[in-house]
């Protein structure tokens, strides 16, 4: 029985929840293994839409256990209001497990993660200011708060002390602001320690245990590819590990225990916030793009970058992430164009790159080189088999896979969860 990663391929908000929670139904533990509440998924069940931050999308399958890793960095604020709106609609929560080990986002790294962004001005990376980048530092320099110390005061209060000693410099005469009080800080972390105790576990042994006893696991990437910390448009990416190699560390299992690597791409592209985008459109087929497409964030609400598909990323997630399997997402929204372009390589000062550049100064100049493909006028939402999608609509999607170098076994045709086109079984 597999073990199986799914991450975004391009920019992220590519359907990773939708091809997550399709997978959810027929497996026995999703687990998030990156990220925090700066991105969103959106899962269509029925009638019923749900906008997920913070939580595994497989929190919505019945019988399926959601966890959240050692790799995210958790907002416990967010989290029980995630938690208490999904209960209220009849959604089942208990089997919520969260890792020890995970990081806590305190209230003063939100403060910092905004009044840093502000102060950069035109540098601006782009970040939702929910503190997950500042959060991630104090994870690597050694400073952080994770989920088990909230169980014992002394060492809280003694790490919170530590970490505001810097900190308190830094919001006072660096920003103008006021310094974070250690036992306001110490006392709202520890009101949350009762009611998240219950969800408290060693996730890693859980996860190893359940992948000896031969249970399909999804290991479910927040962000995507092109914003991996060490992979991606660096420096406009996430603070955290978003390719396949992040589900290992950031849950705690071998890489020898990963089946297969399913990267989620858009039928077209697009990006949020600041950073490289060399396939956008700043014109009507972008705004058509944005609007077809339902294109704002579903954290945020801020109005995604839209742009043509990009075959140079998506050969480059599949070499990053070893992808075993393309789920393509939105190809309904092309629906009307006469015809579809893709871009197959960059224009780089005169040179041509069919591969990514190898320097950030080179991606910013990049240019794409198209080949237009025949478009299709037909609605296509309610087809179920691949001889189903018009001609022109079939041909898209082998060029695409062709030219991606990954197979393209699942197909979106609308944001519901029946409403997609399976081609192989990832789970098979």
């Amino acid at each position: 029985m597999p073990a199986v990663v799914v991450l975004g391929a391009q920019w992220g908000d590519e359907g990773k929840g939708k091809a997550t929670d399709q997978l959810g139904s027929r497996v026995d533990y999703v687990v998030k293994f990156n990220g925090g509440n700066n991105a969103g998924h959106t899962v269509v069940v029925g009638d019923e839409k749900y906008a997920l931050h913070l939580l595994p999308s497989g929190i919505l399958s019945a019988g399926c256990t959601p966890v959240i890793g050692n790799g995210v960095v958790v907002d416990l604020e967010v989290l029980f209001e995630e938690l208490d709106g999904l209960t209220a609609r009849g959604v089942d929560v208990s089997k919520l497990l969260i890792s020890s080990s995970a990081h806590v986002i305190p209230s003063y790294n939100r403060t910092l993660d905004k009044v840093t962004e502000r102060f950069l001005g035109k540098r601006q990376i782009g970040t939702t200011g929910r503190g997950i980048g500042p959060t991630y530092a104090d994870k690597m320099s050694r400073v952080g708060i994770r989920i088990s110390d909230l169980f014992d005061e002394g060492i809280l209060r003694e790490k919170v002390e530590g970490a505001l000693e810097q900190k308190n410099q830094i919001l006072v005469k660096i920003y103008n602001r006021r310094a974070a009080d250690i036992d306001a800080v110490t006392e709202e972390l520890l009101s949350y320690a009762d009611r998240v105790r219950p969800m408290v576990a060693d996730t890693s042994l859980v996860l190893n245990e359940a992948l000896d006893a031969g249970k399909n696991v999804v290991y479910e990437a927040g962000q995507a590819t092109m914003l991996d910390v060490d992979h991606g448009t660096y420096p406009f990416v996430t603070s955290s590990s978003a390719t396949a190699g992040g589900a290992a560390t950031g849950s705690g299992i071998g890489p020898t225990r990963i089946d297969r690597v399913v990267g989620v791409i858009k039928a077209y592209t697009t990006r949020v916030g600041e950073g490289p985008f060399p396939t956008e459109l700043l014109d009507d087929d972008g705004e058509a793009l944005r609007k077809n497409g339902g294109e704002f964030g579903v954290t945020t609400g801020r109005p995604r970058r839209c742009g043509w598909y990009d075959a140079v990323i998506a050969r480059y997630s599949s070499r990053i992430n070893g992808l075993t399997d393309l789920v393509l997402t939105k190809l309904d929204v092309l629906t009307g164009w006469e015809k579809v372009p893709v871009c197959v390589a960059y224009d780089v000062d005169g040179v041509r790159h069919d591969e990514m550049p190898v320097d950030q100064t080179a991606f910013h100049h990049a240019t794409p080189i198209y080949e237009e493909l025949d478009g299709w006028w037909e609605d296509i939402s309610q087809c179920r088999t691949f001889d189903d999608l018009p001609v022109n609509a079939q041909r898209y999607v082998l060029a695409l896979e062709e030219m991606s170098g990954t197979r393209i076994s699942s197909i979106g045709v609308g944001p519901d969860r029946a409403a997609t086109i399976v081609r192989h079984d990832l789970l098979d």
